[in-house]
C-alpha cells in the first residue's frame, strides 16, 4: 500500500474524521486485520486565524517537505481552506496533493451537475481555490450565499464548527442556506468545510450534497490502495 501523508489541525475535529474514514474505507478492501501507514502533521489552526498568506504558504511548504522526507507517496490537507496553499505548494515538491476540488469535481461529474452551490468559511467561498478549478478542469459554476449569508456562514464555521460546536441554530441556518442557494439553480451543495457534514450529517435534503470530507477521504483511500 502507498503511504500518505495528513496534513490536519484545521481543525483537529476534521483530521480525527479523515483518520477514521481512511482506515475504515481501506479496511473495506483488505480487511481489519491491518490498516495502512500514515503520517500525520497537525498544524495549530492559530495559524490559519492570523489570515497571513505568506506565512501560511510557507508553513505548508515545510510540512509537506517534511512528509516527503519521511516517505509519504502523496498529501492530503485535512481541510478545504488549506488547499488555497495548493498553487504554492504543489509545485516545489516531488509528490501529489490530492486536492479536495477535484475528489469533489469527481462525483458532481458522476451525478451529472453543471452548477452547485458551495457553504463554507468566506476564504472558502470567494477566493476561487474552490470554483476556479470546478470551472476550469471540469466547467462546473458555482454560487455562494449572499449578503448576511456569507457573513453568517463565515462566522459558523470560524467560530463554531472548526472549535467543535455544533448548534441547532447553526443547522437551521445551513438548511435554509441551502434551500435559497437551490431557487438559484443549484443542482447540488458542496458542504466546503470539513465539519459541514457532522452538522448535517442526519439531515436528508431534496438536493445532492456532496460531503468534501468524505469524498477527499475516499480519494485518499483509493491511492493507498493502489500500491497494494
Amino acid at each position: 500500500m502507498n503511504t500518505i501523508g495528513l496534513i490536519g489541525g484545521t481543525s483537529w475535529h476534521s483530521t480525527i474524521v479523515y483518520y477514521r474514514l481512511i482506515n475504515e474505507m481501506v479496511g473495506q478492501t483488505i480487511g481489519t486485520q491491518g490498516n495502512p501507514e500514515l503520517l500525520i502533521y497537525s498544524i495549530n489552526i492559530e495559524l490559519m486565524r492570523e489570515q497571513n498568506v505568506e506565512k501560511i504558504n510557507a508553513k505548508y511548504l515545510e510540512v509537506a517537505q517534511k512528509l516527503e522526507k519521511a516517505g509519504a507517496k502523496a498529501l492530503v490537507i485535512c481541510a478545504n481552506t488549506p488547499h488555497m496553499t495548493y498553487a504554492y505548494v504543489q509545485p516545489k515538491i516531488g509528490i501529489p496533493i490530492l486536492h479536495i476540488a477535484e475528489a469533489t469535481a469527481r462525483e458532481a461529474k458522476r451525478l451529472g451537475v453543471k452548477k452547485v452551490g458551495l457553504l463554507g468559511n468566506r476564504p472558502t467561498m470567494t477566493l476561487g481555490f474552490i470554483p476556479e478549478y470546478l470551472q476550469e478542469h471540469y466547467h462546473i459554476e458555482t454560487i455562494i450565499p449572499e449578503g448576511d449569508g456569507l457573513t453568517q456562514s463565515h462566522h459558523y464555521v470560524s467560530n463554531e464548527l472548526t472549535q467543535g460546536q455544533f448548534t441547532e441554530e447553526a443547522r437551521k441556518f445551513y438548511l435554509d442556506q441551502i434551500s435559497l442557494l437551490k431557487s438559484r439553480g443549484a443542482e447540488a451543495i458542496v458542504l466546503g468545510c470539513t465539519e459541514l457534514p457532522m452538522l448535517l450529517s442526519s439531515d436528508n435534503a431534496d438536493i445532492p450534497m456532496l460531503a468534501t470530507t468524505d469524498l477527499h477521504a475516499r480519494m485518499a483511500a483509493n491511492f493507498i490502495l493502489r500500491g497494494s
